[in-house]
């Protein structure tokens, strides 16, 4: 049987898959009874998983309204992208320094993957890969802290994105990896920081603050997490 923690653990992480995979909608009011219901758990299992992600920024709580997805300001937008370039040109630079073939097979792996998932039509897939191409270049370093933190700041992204970002960026940013790899796999480490800086500063100038908050229904979104 689950303990408490780990059906917590596994909310949180449907939670939070459901944003990055951009099914899970900025402004989403997560009820607690309809959450409860859906997962067979107590209100109070609930609660605990909602606060967790509201440490992590990634729902907000209001007194006597509940819970909703957070809707991330163009500041708060912003702070994160900084955010992102002092942590991931940092981590190329570390990365280069600490590679080893093995490393590299296994960030090619993840590159294969993405690429048959642009080709695809899952969506879903496609974000959620395109998204653990940072946080894979942190794991192989084997910092799970590192990892942890980049993870954390990526689910913020997909909400930004969703909320600000064109329907064409995937493709961009797919080729943009393709860069980075390939200067990585080359050696060349101020080649592959030079193209991390200047893939988060395209996704970051690509994003389109006047669009309008797109709206989702929570049962939609958590039925796609149980195919």
């Amino acid at each position: 049987m689950d303990t408490p923690a780990s059906t917590t653990a596994v909310i949180v992480e449907s939670l939070t898959r459901a944003v990055v995979e951009h099914r899970l909608l900025p402004g989403t009011k997560l009820a607690e009874q309809k959450l409860a219901d859906h997962f067979g758990v107590s209100r109070t299992l609930v609660r605990q998983a909602l606060f967790q992600l509201a440490q992590n920024r990634l729902i907000r709580l209001e007194p006597a309204r509940g819970a909703f997805v957070a809707t991330p300001s163009v500041q708060e937008a912003r702070q994160v992208f900084a955010v992102r370039r002092m942590l991931e040109l940092a981590t190329v630079r570390a990365f280069m320094a600490e590679s080893t073939p093995a490393k590299i097979r296994a960030l090619k792996k993840h590159m294969e993957a993405e690429r048959k998932a642009m080709q695809g039509q899952d969506v879903s897939e496609r974000t959620q890969l395109l998204g653990d191409f940072h946080v894979q270049i942190a794991t192989l370093m084997g910092n799970a802290v590192l990892a942890q933190l980049l993870g954390e700041l990526i689910s913020r992204c997909a909400l930004i994105t969703l909320m600000y970002q064109s329907s064409t960026a995937a493709e961009h940013s797919h080729a943009e990896h393709e860069a980075i790899f390939g200067a990585i796999v080359a050696g060349d480490e101020a080649a592959a920081v030079r193209l991390m800086q200047e893939h988060l500063d395209n996704v970051e100038d690509g994003l389109m603050f006047e669009r309008d908050l797109p709206t989702n229904d929570l049962s939609m979104a958590l039925t796609a997490t149980n195919p």
